[in-house]
Protein backbone atom coordinates (compact mmCIF):
# COMPACT_ATOMS: atom_id res chain seq x y z
CA UNK A 1 0.00 0.00 0.00
CA UNK A 2 1.25 3.33 -0.92
CA UNK A 3 1.65 6.04 1.45
CA UNK A 4 -0.42 9.37 0.01
CA UNK A 5 -0.64 12.05 2.18
CA UNK A 6 -3.34 14.31 2.41
CA UNK A 7 -3.04 17.88 1.02
CA UNK A 8 -3.53 20.90 3.61
CA UNK A 9 -7.18 21.54 1.40
CA UNK A 10 -8.03 17.97 2.02
CA UNK A 11 -7.22 18.57 6.14
CA UNK A 12 -9.48 21.76 5.92
CA UNK A 13 -12.07 19.50 3.95
CA UNK A 14 -12.25 16.92 6.60
CA UNK A 15 -12.20 19.62 9.66
CA UNK A 16 -14.78 21.49 8.23
CA UNK A 17 -16.93 18.75 7.68
CA UNK A 18 -16.72 17.46 11.11
CA UNK A 19 -16.70 20.92 12.38
CA UNK A 20 -13.16 21.14 14.15
CA UNK A 21 -11.61 24.40 14.06
CA UNK A 22 -8.47 22.32 14.12
CA UNK A 23 -6.17 19.09 14.14
CA UNK A 24 -5.22 19.77 18.18
CA UNK A 25 -9.31 19.92 19.11
CA UNK A 26 -9.62 16.26 18.06
CA UNK A 27 -7.39 15.04 20.81
CA UNK A 28 -9.09 17.13 23.45
CA UNK A 29 -9.56 14.29 25.31
CA UNK A 30 -6.31 13.27 26.00
CA UNK A 31 -4.93 14.54 29.12
CA UNK A 32 -2.35 17.38 28.92
CA UNK A 33 -0.01 15.22 30.91
CA UNK A 34 -0.54 12.63 28.37
CA UNK A 35 0.52 15.26 25.32
CA UNK A 36 4.09 15.14 24.55
CA UNK A 37 5.38 18.41 23.09
CA UNK A 38 6.88 18.32 19.35
CA UNK A 39 9.47 20.99 20.80
CA UNK A 40 10.74 17.45 22.83
CA UNK A 41 10.96 15.24 20.10
CA UNK A 42 14.36 15.70 18.65
CA UNK A 43 14.05 14.13 15.54
CA UNK A 44 15.80 15.17 12.20
CA UNK A 45 13.02 16.42 9.14
CA UNK A 46 14.61 14.14 6.93
CA UNK A 47 16.88 11.33 6.25
CA UNK A 48 17.61 8.85 3.97
CA UNK A 49 16.81 4.87 3.95
CA UNK A 50 20.11 4.18 4.39
CA UNK A 51 20.64 6.45 7.41
CA UNK A 52 17.23 5.62 8.72
CA UNK A 53 18.18 1.92 8.35
CA UNK A 54 21.26 2.25 10.21
CA UNK A 55 19.63 3.99 13.18
CA UNK A 56 16.90 1.59 13.73
CA UNK A 57 19.30 -1.37 13.37
CA UNK A 58 21.42 0.36 16.62
CA UNK A 59 18.49 0.54 18.23
CA UNK A 60 17.21 -2.80 17.28
CA UNK A 61 20.86 -4.58 18.53
CA UNK A 62 20.24 -3.21 21.82
CA UNK A 63 17.38 -5.77 22.71
CA UNK A 64 18.12 -9.37 24.02
CA UNK A 65 16.08 -12.15 22.52
CA UNK A 66 13.82 -14.11 24.94
CA UNK A 67 16.13 -17.20 23.60
CA UNK A 68 19.09 -15.50 24.38
CA UNK A 69 19.63 -15.44 27.69
CA UNK A 70 18.36 -16.79 31.12
CA UNK A 71 14.65 -15.83 30.76
CA UNK A 72 11.98 -15.73 33.68
CA UNK A 73 9.48 -12.85 32.47
CA UNK A 74 5.97 -13.49 32.84
CA UNK A 75 3.06 -11.15 33.75
CA UNK A 76 0.67 -12.11 31.26
CA UNK A 77 3.62 -13.06 28.32
CA UNK A 78 4.83 -16.82 28.40
CA UNK A 79 7.59 -17.80 26.95
CA UNK A 80 6.73 -21.20 25.72
CA UNK A 81 8.12 -23.74 23.09
CA UNK A 82 5.67 -23.50 19.80
CA UNK A 83 6.48 -26.72 17.35
CA UNK A 84 7.66 -26.13 14.31
CA UNK A 85 4.30 -27.72 12.76
CA UNK A 86 2.46 -24.76 13.69
CA UNK A 87 4.59 -22.07 12.06
CA UNK A 88 4.59 -24.48 9.01
CA UNK A 89 1.06 -25.08 8.76
CA UNK A 90 -0.41 -21.19 9.75
CA UNK A 91 1.85 -19.90 6.45
CA UNK A 92 -0.05 -22.30 4.16
CA UNK A 93 -1.71 -19.74 1.65
CA UNK A 94 -5.52 -20.74 2.22
CA UNK A 95 -4.61 -19.81 6.12
CA UNK A 96 -2.02 -16.67 6.13
CA UNK A 97 -4.13 -14.80 3.63
CA UNK A 98 -7.84 -15.41 4.67
CA UNK A 99 -9.21 -12.84 6.38
CA UNK A 100 -12.93 -12.72 8.39
CA UNK A 101 -15.64 -14.98 6.40
CA UNK A 102 -17.92 -12.06 5.51
CA UNK A 103 -19.44 -14.90 3.10
CA UNK A 104 -19.34 -18.17 5.52
CA UNK A 105 -21.02 -20.09 3.39
CA UNK A 106 -17.70 -20.38 0.89
CA UNK A 107 -15.56 -20.08 3.61
CA UNK A 108 -15.66 -23.73 5.23
CA UNK A 109 -12.19 -24.56 5.96
CA UNK A 110 -12.16 -21.01 8.26
CA UNK A 111 -15.14 -22.07 9.95
CA UNK A 112 -13.84 -25.34 10.64
CA UNK A 113 -10.64 -24.13 12.13
CA UNK A 114 -12.53 -21.17 14.48
CA UNK A 115 -15.24 -24.38 15.17
CA UNK A 116 -12.59 -26.60 16.51
CA UNK A 117 -10.53 -23.18 17.96
CA UNK A 118 -13.98 -22.79 20.16
CA UNK A 119 -14.90 -26.31 21.09
CA UNK A 120 -10.96 -26.39 22.83
CA UNK A 121 -11.57 -23.36 24.42
CA UNK A 122 -15.09 -24.19 25.71
CA UNK A 123 -13.24 -27.38 27.28
CA UNK A 124 -10.75 -25.74 28.86
CA UNK A 125 -12.42 -23.20 30.53
CA UNK A 126 -15.81 -25.25 31.63
CA UNK A 127 -17.88 -23.84 30.12
CA UNK A 128 -20.80 -24.33 27.55
CA UNK A 129 -20.10 -22.22 25.01
CA UNK A 130 -17.14 -19.88 23.47
CA UNK A 131 -16.75 -17.63 20.95
CA UNK A 132 -14.73 -17.28 17.85
CA UNK A 133 -12.07 -15.19 19.71
CA UNK A 134 -11.22 -11.53 21.21
CA UNK A 135 -8.47 -9.12 20.22
CA UNK A 136 -6.33 -10.32 23.20
CA UNK A 137 -7.07 -11.06 27.21
CA UNK A 138 -7.33 -7.05 28.42
CA UNK A 139 -10.11 -6.31 25.40
CA UNK A 140 -11.90 -9.82 26.32
CA UNK A 141 -11.98 -9.05 29.81
CA UNK A 142 -13.46 -5.52 29.13
CA UNK A 143 -16.25 -7.12 26.77
CA UNK A 144 -16.57 -9.45 29.95
CA UNK A 145 -17.66 -6.62 32.19
CA UNK A 146 -20.12 -4.58 29.55
CA UNK A 147 -21.75 -8.30 29.25
CA UNK A 148 -21.96 -8.80 32.65
CA UNK A 149 -23.64 -4.92 33.08
CA UNK A 150 -26.68 -5.66 29.98
CA UNK A 151 -27.15 -9.32 31.79
CA UNK A 152 -27.82 -7.73 35.36
CA UNK A 153 -29.21 -4.45 34.21
CA UNK A 154 -26.51 -3.01 36.87
CA UNK A 155 -23.60 -0.79 36.66
CA UNK A 156 -20.88 -1.46 39.36
CA UNK A 157 -17.92 -3.58 38.69
CA UNK A 158 -15.59 -5.00 41.23
CA UNK A 159 -12.25 -5.53 40.02
CA UNK A 160 -9.88 -7.98 42.22
CA UNK A 161 -6.39 -5.96 43.44
CA UNK A 162 -4.86 -9.59 41.53
CA UNK A 163 -5.99 -8.28 38.33
CA UNK A 164 -3.03 -7.60 36.00
CA UNK A 165 -2.48 -3.70 35.49
CA UNK A 166 -2.99 -3.49 32.44
CA UNK A 167 -6.33 -5.10 32.57
CA UNK A 168 -7.81 -3.21 35.22
CA UNK A 169 -7.08 -0.11 33.36
CA UNK A 170 -8.16 -1.22 30.02
CA UNK A 171 -11.55 -2.11 31.88
CA UNK A 172 -11.58 1.07 33.21
CA UNK A 173 -11.24 2.94 30.04
CA UNK A 174 -13.88 0.73 28.14
CA UNK A 175 -16.27 -0.18 31.03
CA UNK A 176 -15.95 3.22 33.04
CA UNK A 177 -18.31 4.88 30.89
CA UNK A 178 -21.25 2.08 31.58
CA UNK A 179 -20.94 1.99 34.91
CA UNK A 180 -19.04 2.55 38.17
CA UNK A 181 -15.46 0.57 38.29
CA UNK A 182 -13.77 0.01 41.77
CA UNK A 183 -10.33 -2.15 42.24
CA UNK A 184 -10.47 -3.88 45.99
CA UNK A 185 -6.53 -3.45 47.70
CA UNK A 186 -3.42 -4.90 46.49
CA UNK A 187 -2.87 -7.85 48.28
CA UNK A 188 0.79 -9.82 47.06
CA UNK A 189 0.60 -13.31 47.57
CA UNK A 190 -2.83 -13.44 49.06
CA UNK A 191 -6.21 -13.25 48.68
CA UNK A 192 -8.26 -9.94 49.68
CA UNK A 193 -11.53 -9.97 51.57
CA UNK A 194 -13.28 -8.92 48.38
CA UNK A 195 -16.76 -10.50 48.95
CA UNK A 196 -17.27 -7.85 51.44
CA UNK A 197 -17.65 -5.74 48.46
CA UNK A 198 -20.54 -6.92 46.62
CA UNK A 199 -23.97 -5.80 47.33
CA UNK A 200 -27.07 -5.71 45.22
CA UNK A 201 -25.95 -2.79 42.92
CA UNK A 202 -22.83 -4.73 41.88
CA UNK A 203 -22.68 -6.35 37.85
CA UNK A 204 -19.92 -8.29 38.04
CA UNK A 205 -16.58 -9.46 40.44
CA UNK A 206 -13.33 -9.65 38.53
CA UNK A 207 -11.01 -12.22 39.48
CA UNK A 208 -7.93 -13.53 37.90
CA UNK A 209 -6.18 -17.06 38.87
CA UNK A 210 -3.61 -17.61 39.32
CA UNK A 211 -3.34 -13.84 39.89
CA UNK A 212 -0.88 -11.44 38.53
CA UNK A 213 1.63 -12.28 41.64
CA UNK A 214 0.92 -16.20 41.05
CA UNK A 215 -1.35 -16.80 43.47
CA UNK A 216 -4.24 -19.70 42.88
CA UNK A 217 -7.26 -18.34 43.96
CA UNK A 218 -10.52 -20.42 45.17
CA UNK A 219 -13.20 -18.59 43.07
CA UNK A 220 -16.40 -21.02 44.69
CA UNK A 221 -16.71 -18.64 47.45
CA UNK A 222 -16.26 -15.45 45.66
CA UNK A 223 -18.76 -17.00 42.93
CA UNK A 224 -21.61 -18.21 45.58
CA UNK A 225 -21.15 -14.93 47.56
CA UNK A 226 -21.69 -13.21 44.01
CA UNK A 227 -24.84 -15.24 42.84
CA UNK A 228 -26.75 -14.62 46.53
CA UNK A 229 -26.44 -10.76 45.56
CA UNK A 230 -27.58 -10.93 41.82
CA UNK A 231 -24.20 -10.60 40.29
CA UNK A 232 -21.87 -12.34 38.08
CA UNK A 233 -18.39 -13.80 38.31
CA UNK A 234 -16.10 -12.97 36.03
CA UNK A 235 -12.56 -15.29 36.06
CA UNK A 236 -9.65 -14.03 34.13
CA UNK A 237 -6.63 -16.34 33.34
CA UNK A 238 -3.38 -14.72 31.71
CA UNK A 239 -1.30 -18.26 31.75
CA UNK A 240 -3.58 -20.42 29.54
CA UNK A 241 -1.40 -23.60 30.52
CA UNK A 242 -2.46 -23.14 33.96
CA UNK A 243 -5.59 -24.59 32.69
CA UNK A 244 -4.16 -28.46 31.85
CA UNK A 245 -3.51 -28.91 35.67
CA UNK A 246 -6.21 -26.79 37.46
CA UNK A 247 -9.59 -26.98 37.86
CA UNK A 248 -11.34 -24.83 35.09
CA UNK A 249 -13.22 -22.19 36.02
CA UNK A 250 -16.46 -23.11 34.66
CA UNK A 251 -16.55 -25.90 37.91
CA UNK A 252 -15.96 -23.23 40.30
CA UNK A 253 -19.08 -21.07 39.37
CA UNK A 254 -17.45 -18.65 37.18
CA UNK A 255 -20.34 -16.92 34.56
CA UNK A 256 -18.01 -15.90 31.86
CA UNK A 257 -14.27 -16.52 31.53
CA UNK A 258 -11.91 -14.35 29.93
CA UNK A 259 -8.63 -15.48 29.34
CA UNK A 260 -5.18 -14.64 26.60
CA UNK A 261 -4.51 -17.84 24.43
CA UNK A 262 -0.74 -16.42 23.73
CA UNK A 263 1.23 -19.04 25.43
CA UNK A 264 -0.46 -21.83 23.26
CA UNK A 265 0.79 -21.60 19.48
CA UNK A 266 1.71 -17.91 19.62
CA UNK A 267 5.44 -16.28 20.75
CA UNK A 268 6.14 -13.47 22.58
CA UNK A 269 6.07 -11.58 19.39
CA UNK A 270 7.36 -7.87 21.26
CA UNK A 271 3.97 -7.98 22.32
CA UNK A 272 1.48 -9.37 20.39
CA UNK A 273 -0.72 -9.79 18.44
CA UNK A 274 -2.22 -12.20 20.82
CA UNK A 275 -5.48 -13.90 21.22
CA UNK A 276 -8.46 -13.40 23.39
CA UNK A 277 -10.74 -16.43 24.32
CA UNK A 278 -14.32 -16.15 25.83
CA UNK A 279 -16.26 -18.52 27.33
CA UNK A 280 -19.76 -17.96 29.22
CA UNK A 281 -23.09 -20.12 30.00
CA UNK A 282 -25.41 -21.18 27.45
CA UNK A 283 -28.22 -19.24 28.99
CA UNK A 284 -25.85 -15.77 28.20
CA UNK A 285 -25.35 -16.63 24.97
CA UNK A 286 -27.09 -13.46 22.85
CA UNK A 287 -25.22 -11.17 25.09
CA UNK A 288 -21.94 -12.44 24.28
CA UNK A 289 -19.71 -10.22 22.47
CA UNK A 290 -17.98 -11.22 18.45
CA UNK A 291 -19.20 -13.94 16.57
CA UNK A 292 -19.38 -17.78 16.72
CA UNK A 293 -19.37 -20.60 14.67
CA UNK A 294 -21.83 -23.72 14.64
CA UNK A 295 -22.30 -27.12 12.96
CA UNK A 296 -25.20 -28.16 10.70
CA UNK A 297 -25.42 -30.43 7.67
CA UNK A 298 -26.16 -29.23 3.97
CA UNK A 299 -29.28 -30.47 1.92
CA UNK A 300 -27.14 -33.92 1.11
CA UNK A 301 -27.28 -34.56 4.44
CA UNK A 302 -23.10 -33.35 4.58
CA UNK A 303 -21.28 -31.81 7.72
CA UNK A 304 -21.08 -28.08 7.07
CA UNK A 305 -20.05 -25.16 9.07
CA UNK A 306 -21.84 -21.73 9.71
CA UNK A 307 -21.76 -18.23 10.92
CA UNK A 308 -24.29 -18.72 13.79
CA UNK A 309 -24.39 -15.60 15.54
CA UNK A 310 -22.85 -12.13 14.82
CA UNK A 311 -24.34 -9.87 17.36
CA UNK A 312 -21.90 -7.21 16.08
CA UNK A 313 -22.57 -3.53 14.41
CA UNK A 314 -21.48 -4.56 10.65
CA UNK A 315 -24.24 -7.08 10.57
CA UNK A 316 -27.72 -6.76 11.65
CA UNK A 317 -27.79 -6.03 14.88
CA UNK A 318 -26.26 -2.12 14.26
CA UNK A 319 -27.09 0.20 17.13
CA UNK A 320 -27.95 -2.98 19.32
CA UNK A 321 -24.91 -4.71 18.88
CA UNK A 322 -23.18 -5.96 21.90
CA UNK A 323 -19.77 -4.90 20.85
CA UNK A 324 -17.84 -3.07 18.05
CA UNK A 325 -15.84 -5.81 17.63
CA UNK A 326 -14.45 -5.73 13.65
CA UNK A 327 -13.36 -9.42 13.20
CA UNK A 328 -11.18 -12.13 15.23
CA UNK A 329 -7.68 -12.99 15.91
CA UNK A 330 -8.49 -15.61 13.44
CA UNK A 331 -4.82 -16.83 12.71
CA UNK A 332 -3.30 -16.75 15.77
CA UNK A 333 -6.47 -18.98 17.01
CA UNK A 334 -5.13 -20.88 14.53
CA UNK A 335 -2.30 -21.15 15.65
CA UNK A 336 -3.52 -21.88 19.46
CA UNK A 337 -5.57 -24.88 17.76
CA UNK A 338 -3.13 -26.39 15.78
CA UNK A 339 -0.60 -26.54 18.99
CA UNK A 340 -3.02 -27.76 21.37
CA UNK A 341 -4.14 -30.40 19.03
CA UNK A 342 -0.88 -31.39 18.59
CA UNK A 343 -0.57 -31.65 22.46
CA UNK A 344 -3.55 -33.00 23.27
CA UNK A 345 -5.58 -33.25 26.41
CA UNK A 346 -2.24 -35.60 28.12
CA UNK A 347 -0.16 -33.80 26.37
CA UNK A 348 -1.60 -30.35 28.04
CA UNK A 349 -1.21 -32.01 30.82
CA UNK A 350 2.36 -33.15 31.35
CA UNK A 351 3.50 -29.64 29.79
CA UNK A 352 1.41 -28.30 32.95
CA UNK A 353 2.85 -30.62 35.19
CA UNK A 354 6.42 -29.37 34.00
CA UNK A 355 5.92 -26.08 34.55
CA UNK A 356 5.17 -26.53 37.83
CA UNK A 357 7.47 -28.71 38.65
CA UNK A 358 10.23 -26.34 37.26
CA UNK A 359 8.39 -23.44 39.14
CA UNK A 360 8.49 -25.26 42.42
CA UNK A 361 12.42 -26.07 42.28
CA UNK A 362 13.03 -22.54 41.44
CA UNK A 363 11.41 -21.29 44.36
CA UNK A 364 12.97 -23.07 46.94
CA UNK A 365 16.04 -22.04 45.54
CA UNK A 366 15.39 -18.59 45.70
CA UNK A 367 14.07 -19.17 48.66
CA UNK A 368 17.09 -20.41 50.32
CA UNK A 369 18.72 -17.20 49.90
CA UNK A 370 19.17 -15.08 52.98
CA UNK A 371 16.91 -12.16 52.79
CA UNK A 372 14.61 -13.80 50.25
CA UNK A 373 10.77 -14.31 50.93
CA UNK A 374 9.07 -16.16 48.54
CA UNK A 375 5.27 -14.93 49.05
CA UNK A 376 3.13 -16.70 46.46
CA UNK A 377 2.11 -19.60 48.77
CA UNK A 378 0.08 -21.54 46.02
CA UNK A 379 0.73 -20.76 42.36
CA UNK A 380 1.45 -22.35 38.87
CA UNK A 381 4.36 -21.75 37.34
CA UNK A 382 4.76 -17.95 38.58
CA UNK A 383 5.34 -16.38 41.67
CA UNK A 384 6.15 -13.00 43.62
CA UNK A 385 9.39 -13.28 45.90
CA UNK A 386 10.52 -9.85 47.98
CA UNK A 387 13.78 -9.25 47.94
CA UNK A 388 16.05 -7.15 50.16
CA UNK A 389 16.30 -4.12 48.26
CA UNK A 390 14.22 -2.35 45.36
CA UNK A 391 13.99 -5.31 42.57
CA UNK A 392 14.06 -3.14 39.29
CA UNK A 393 17.47 -1.41 39.69
CA UNK A 394 18.07 -5.60 40.65
CA UNK A 395 16.76 -6.78 37.43
CA UNK A 396 18.19 -3.77 35.46
CA UNK A 397 21.62 -4.97 36.57
CA UNK A 398 21.35 -8.72 35.88
CA UNK A 399 20.16 -7.76 32.51
CA UNK A 400 23.31 -6.14 31.89
CA UNK A 401 24.90 -9.55 32.90
CA UNK A 402 22.76 -11.55 30.34
CA UNK A 403 20.11 -12.04 32.72
CA UNK A 404 16.26 -11.20 32.00
CA UNK A 405 15.31 -11.87 35.95
CA UNK A 406 11.55 -11.07 35.92
CA UNK A 407 9.59 -7.82 35.98
CA UNK A 408 9.62 -6.09 39.03
CA UNK A 409 6.01 -5.25 40.75
CA UNK A 410 6.93 -1.64 40.66
CA UNK A 411 7.32 -1.59 36.85
CA UNK A 412 2.91 -2.89 36.92
CA UNK A 413 2.39 -1.08 40.28
CA UNK A 414 4.05 2.09 40.06
CA UNK A 415 1.52 4.03 42.81
CA UNK A 416 2.12 1.39 45.47
CA UNK A 417 4.55 2.12 47.42
CA UNK A 418 4.31 -1.60 49.08
CA UNK A 419 5.63 -3.15 46.06
CA UNK A 420 9.30 -1.72 45.26
CA UNK A 421 11.11 -4.98 46.59
CA UNK A 422 8.98 -7.30 44.69
CA UNK A 423 9.74 -9.70 41.85
CA UNK A 424 7.47 -11.66 39.68
CA UNK A 425 9.11 -14.73 38.29
CA UNK A 426 7.51 -17.06 35.48
CA UNK A 427 9.08 -20.68 35.02
CA UNK A 428 7.93 -22.24 32.11
CA UNK A 429 9.20 -25.86 30.05
CA UNK A 430 12.19 -23.72 27.96
CA UNK A 431 14.03 -23.14 31.20
CA UNK A 432 16.77 -25.34 32.38
CA UNK A 433 18.73 -26.20 35.49
CA UNK A 434 21.36 -24.27 34.18
CA UNK A 435 18.74 -21.23 33.91
CA UNK A 436 18.01 -21.84 37.38
CA UNK A 437 21.80 -22.10 38.62
CA UNK A 438 22.72 -18.68 36.64
CA UNK A 439 19.46 -16.72 38.25
CA UNK A 440 20.41 -17.90 41.72
CA UNK A 441 24.07 -17.00 41.79
CA UNK A 442 23.33 -13.46 39.82
CA UNK A 443 20.58 -12.75 42.32
CA UNK A 444 22.46 -13.89 45.68
CA UNK A 445 25.51 -10.82 44.77
CA UNK A 446 22.80 -8.13 43.87
CA UNK A 447 21.53 -8.64 47.14
CA UNK A 448 24.37 -8.67 48.97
Amino acid sequence: MRYLPLTQDDRRAMLARIGAPDVDTLFRDVPKSALIPLSVIDLPDTQGELEVERALSKLAARNVAAGAAPFFCGAGAYKHHVPSAVDHLIQRSEFLTSYTPYQPEIAQGTLQYLFEFQTQVAMLTGMEVANASLYDGSTATAEAVLMAQRITKRGKTILSGGLHPHYAETVETVASLAGAVSRSPVTPGRCEDIIALIDEETASVVVQSPDVFGLIRNLRPIADAAHAKGALLIAVVTEVVSLGLLEPPGAQGADIVAAEGQSIGNGLNFGGPYVGLFATREKFLRQMPGRLCGETVDVEGRRGYVLTLSTREQHIRREKATSNICTNSGLCCLAFTIHLSLLGEEGLTRLARINHAKAGALADRLAALPGVEVLTSAFFNEFTVKLPKPAAPIVEALAQKGVIAGVPASRLLPRDKGCENLLILAVTETNTDDDFAVLTDALKEAIQ
